[in-house]
């Protein structure tokens, strides 16, 4: 391992701070079970600092420079021989068989949510030796099976043409989105917008009449309704106007650390009664408590406890980012600028205290195997942690598209 690799995962060790017999056993297990991080990103590369630095000498626009260093922390993993064997590395440390990945900008312009699909589907196409797209569940225990890795892709948003000048005009993209190899799709993003309120908006309105059609469609198409970032009353309406299991594919549980980004018990009910599963999140201010990887399976252990094991995953929402992303980012400073129209919290709901260095250590996308681990510590069967680790995500998955 590199040594980032290493020190995250030494600090991850010294809080769990497993026997030896339970931290061989959840290691050998990790490594033969199907892992899914049921919504989270590719390892991250390094941005070429100096190709930035002559774009904004040349006069490049702030869009074209967020367009860049977005492709190319996305991209230069299939381009750049360093970045690919860090890319490769972090992704073989992780032991993570799937990701669900974010590939979608939020909102729902369909030219502006193409873009992170089309780069992860080069960047598969181009990394095939070792990296598969993956369109079914079948896909995915193929991929584990050929000890490859793979991507499932999440659209982030639901694709409109937001001309208005109809109900079915408008969902006639969710289709085409589709075929071009999305499964799962957010209804909102923080905000409100046409379909319900996001989980920032302190009105917490619910579902519009249209976002009902909109969840009809998904269930139609095959597409997973995810309410992760959705306000608590859209995530209930949404539950319950669902024929198809949906999911909060990365969140928490408000009994442990009551957030905006957290679901209340009877929002998780009514999520679990379509048959879904609420998937964890790895970010600390959601998780509260003490915001690192014990936090984590508080949460997890919460799920287990009061729902049982089939209705629970990990999404960590985080990301490996390649050694090099700080140096090569001073090569071109930029201004802050205004925060960007999706970024909407309430005042506060973020403190300072979860960018304490341990926290976000230990709860480093390597580690995943030290999720596993940690679930041992807690006492669950082996049966229970497969199925948290990628059963329950296999298993929506499935039934999302037979419907």
């Amino acid at each position: 391992m590199n040594e980032k690799i290493e020190a995250a995962r030494q600090g991850a060790l010294q809080i769990l701070k497993p026997r030896k017999k339970e931290l061989e056993h959840g290691l050998a297990l990790h490594a033969e079970s199907i892992v899914c991080d049921t919504y989270g990103f590719a390892p991250r590369a390094a941005i070429d600092g100096d190709a930035v630095a002559s774009a904004i000498e040349a006069g490049a626009s702030e869009a074209e420079l967020n367009d860049m260093n977005e492709e190319m922390s996305m991209t230069r993993c299939a381009t750049d021989p360093g970045e690919r064997a860090e890319f490769q590395e972090a992704w073989r440390s992780s032991g993570v068989t799937c990701i669900v990945q974010n590939a979608g900008e939020e909102g729902q312009a369909p030219l502006r949510l193409i873009k992170r699909l089309a780069r992860f589907t080069y960047v598969a196409d181009v990394m095939r030796d070792f990296l598969l797209r993956a369109t079914t569940p079948a896909d995915i225990e193929a991929a584990g099976k050929q000890g490859k890795h793979c991507f499932y892709m999440s659209g982030n948003g639901v694709p409109l043409s937001q001309d208005w000048v109809s109900v079915e005009e408008e969902l006639r993209y969710i289709r085409i989105f589709f075929q071009l190899g999305i499964r799962m799709m957010h209804l909102t993003y923080n905000r409100r917008n046409m379909l319900g309120d996001g989980c920032a908006e302190p009105a917490n309105a619910g579902l519009s009449d249209f976002g009902r059609s909109v969840i009809a469609e998904m269930n139609r198409v095959g597409v997973i309704v995810d309410v992760a970032h959705a306000g608590w009353q859209t995530s209930l309406e949404a539950a319950r106007a669902s024929a198809a299991p949906m999911v909060a594919s990365h969140s928490g549980c408000c009994a442990v650390n009551e957030h905006v980004r957290c679901k209340p018990d009877n929002v998780i009910r009514a999520i679990l009664d379509t048959g879904g599963y609420v998937g964890i999140c790895c970010i600390p201010a959601f998780l509260g408590r003490s915001g690192d990887i014990h936090a984590l399976l508080d949460h997890v252990d919460y799920m287990v406890r009061t729902y049982g094991a089939d209705h629970v995953t990990i999404g960590t929402d985080t990301a490996y980012a390649s050694r090099a992303s700080a140096a090569e980012r001073r090569k071109a400073p930029r201004s802050r600028g205004r925060p960007r129209w999706a970024y909407f919290w309430p005042p506060d709901a973020f403190d300072a205290h979860w960018r304490q260095e341990h926290m976000v250590k230990s709860l480093a996308w390597t580690n995943w195997p030290l999720f596993t681990v940690g679930m041992v510590q807690r006492g669950y069967p082996d049966a229970d942690i497969r199925k948290i680790l990628g059963g329950n995500m296999l298993r929506v998955a499935r039934a999302a598209l037979a419907g």
